[in-house]
């Protein structure tokens, strides 16, 4: 790792004695220490506010992919080896960590929507009747594919937002004892919304019906507890919070709902072990392997494997504090200069969205001032997300832009 203790007391001395530019909060104030920008050169090149979009990826990421490379073109050697069994059970224990869940309670999944499309297949919702619940503030795979669900003969209840957020009184009327699964983005990509998950679990268990979370853009951003926000399933790609690498995520179901709820509906080799090709017999292996399948991308993995060592390096409060004094800011300043906020205010993500006007004249404007963010054009709304390595200076340069 490219930051330890040492260095982090250091940066936080040293930011101690510099000086506040004028309108703006203390770097001293800051949860994050200075030096971590160094880590993510996009930093210099550009005023990057998309990492919801994807997670640039840090430089000890990268040399954990260099070491890699050198491994599979020179061969095993001093410092280079593969991403191995033990490396891979370490990876599932510190993601359970971070989650709150248990470690034969995650799988490896190429993504978000692969992990979704293993609980929806296994429990078999358009064949066994009820009716499913999600709201409009979901991810568009999910939005899709249980629409999609819907012509098979599921039942789908879509519950609208309330000036951008979700009114549990409306999950209330929504979810019945015919509910079989309530879905949710536990933080919304539209705007960040941050759901109460443990209240709509509440409901969903109360009337027989499970949770499951779409985690991508809360895992690594929030502190997500599986445990206590009552999810039975969930899952995340890497990309975004996580510090990853497109093409690898994680799923998580439940201990006591593998199997019985959730039946594997495809096979591979990773979910057994001693083969005997001759008797054609083995041994399944216990926990979530069961949703694994075949061969494994050891160079994202072991990208993930990084970064989730560089989260918990920082640590998710610093990283919580950190984001909210930045979009804190972002709330009180685009809505006096004509973006009005789509976002709660209080909302505890580090992810924010505003309406925009004049839509073309808006990217002219971020093009112009190299500020990358996402605009959704036929919605007509702005969405910046800061991290790590995002500054007060960062968000100066995107209202100057904005001008």
């Amino acid at each position: 790792m490219s930051v330890n203790r040492r260095e982090f007391l250091m940066s936080a001395a040293a930011l101690a004695a510099a000086p506040a530019s004028p309108g703006e909060a203390s770097a001293a104030d800051s949860a994050i220490p200075a030096s971590v920008r160094a880590d993510f050169p996009i930093a210099s090149t550009e005023t990057y506010l998309n990492s919801a979009a994807i997670h640039p990826m840090s430089l000890p990421a990268a040399r954990a992919l260099e070491q890699h490379v050198a491994f599979r073109t020179k061969g095993g050697g001093e410092g280079r080896t593969d991403f191995g069994e033990e490396q891979q059970a370490d990876l599932k224990k510190r993601f359970a960590q971070l989650i709150g869940a248990k470690p034969n309670e995650i799988a490896f999944v190429q993504n978000t929507s692969d992990g979704e499309n293993i609980v929806v297949m296994g429990m078999d919702l358009a064949r066994r009747g009820g009716n499913v619940v999600l709201d409009e503030l979901h991810f568009e795979t999910s939005l899709y594919m249980y629409k999609s669900l819907e012509a098979k003969g599921l039942q789908l209840r879509v519950v609208k937002h309330r000036n951008w957020a979700i009114d549990i009184k409306d999950m209330d009327r929504a979810i019945d004892g015919n509910t079989r699964l309530v879905s949710m983005a536990l933080v919304s990509n539209v705007n960040g919304y941050l759901h109460d998950a443990k209240a709509i679990s509440d409901l969903a268990h109360a009337r027989g019906a499970y949770v499951f979370a779409d985690m991508v853009q809360a895992a690594g951003a929030v502190p997500v507890d599986v445990r206590a926000m009552g999810i039975d399933f969930g899952s995340s790609s890497t990309y975004k919070w996580l510090m990853g690498e497109r093409g690898f995520g994680f799923l998580y179901v439940r201990e006591d709902l593998q199997d019985t709820v959730v039946p594997t509906t495809r096979y591979g080799h990773r979910q057994i072990a001693n083969f005997d090709r001759v008797g054609i017999t083995w041994e399944p292996l216990p926990g979530a392997a069961k949703y694994e399948t075949g061969t494994f991308p050891n160079a994202l993995a072991l990208c993930s494997y990084t970064s989730l060592q560089y989260i918990e390096r920082l640590g998710l409060a610093n990283i919580r504090a950190h984001a909210r004094q930045l979009t804190d800011r972002l709330q009180k300043e685009l809505p006096a200069r004509g973006y009005p906020s789509v976002t709660p205010k209080g909302n505890e993500t580090p992810i924010v969205a505003f309406e925009v006007k004049d839509v073309a004249a808006t990217a002219r404007k971020l093009k112009q001032g190299r500020v990358t963010a996402t605009i959704i054009e036929n919605e007509k709304r702005l969405r910046l997300a800061v991290s790590v390595f995002n500054t007060q200076e960062d968000i100066d340069r995107l209202l100057s832009a904005l001008g």
